[in-house]
């Protein structure tokens, strides 16, 4: 473990592979792209420097030349991903474009499930990435707002986004793990919070049952959230 006057380093910023010699057998890309196929079909806990080298047909070792460490695996990782967002020119309505960009990157987390965990500003600034940003900034170039303020609701929206995708990834992954189905633990579970906010020890909850009876939408949940962002940000709603 590095100890506390370790000196941080940004991976971008160094070279292909450590060290003199000949040219790389291996690239960035390749040893991202073996962790991203590792992480879709077994997990991020899969994920590991001698698996991602069986995965090449290298030795661990080796592997370390051109990754210091697991933690620059993920970055590398989350990097590969960030690549896989679509850029499109900006239409001019800021509000549609950055929806889109929101319905995108739920796509892209659903695609890799693991994603969410590896969320983190931290992460932000890789190549892949600075471009979705800069893309992100196109679209919202209507807005007459300082960047700082664009670059908090990017941030907010892939907030609500990460947090959306984590509890449905959550919720599906424990559904598979039930010896009943979802709809039957749903109905035992409606039945109960019935029977409490029946007996009158709870009466804004009886009123919220009553007044929300019947199955949620949960696209539609998805949509308000987005739109109660994006209203926060917009002159028209917040003048």
């Amino acid at each position: 473990m590095a100890g506390r006057n370790a000196v941080p380093e940004v991976i971008w910023a160094r070279p292909e592979r450590a060290g003199r010699g000949p040219r790389p057998a291996r690239s960035r890309t390749d040893i991202a792209a073996a962790a991203v196929r590792i992480a879709d079909a077994e997990g991020l806990d899969a994920v590991s420097m001698r698996h991602v080298a069986a995965e090449l047909g290298c030795g661990t070792m080796s592997l370390y030349n051109y990754v210091p460490r697991k933690e620059d695996l993920y970055e590398l990782m989350v990097d590969a991903i960030s690549g896989e967002h679509e850029m499109w020119e900006p239409s001019g309505d800021w509000r549609a474009d950055m929806t889109r960009v929101a319905h995108q990157t739920r796509a892209l987390m659903h695609r890799h499930p693991w994603m969410p965990r590896l969320m983190s500003p931290v992460y932000g600034f890789s190549p892949n990435a600075l471009r979705y940003l800069e893309h992100c900034l196109a679209c919202l170039d209507p807005l007459d707002m300082p960047y700082g303020t664009k670059m908090e609701l990017i941030a907010m929206l892939n907030g609500v986004v990460t947090t959306y995708v984590g509890n449905e990834l959550a919720t599906a992954e424990r559904a598979r793990t039930l010896p009943w189905s979802e709809e039957q633990e749903n109905a035992m579970r409606i039945s109960y919070l019935i029977g409490q906010v029946s007996t009158g020890a709870y009466p804004r909850m009886a009123a919220a049952v009553t007044q929300d009876a019947g199955p949620i939408d949960l696209e539609a949940v998805f949509e308000r959230a987005l739109s109660r962002v994006l209203d926060a940000f917009d002159p028209a709603r917040t003048g």
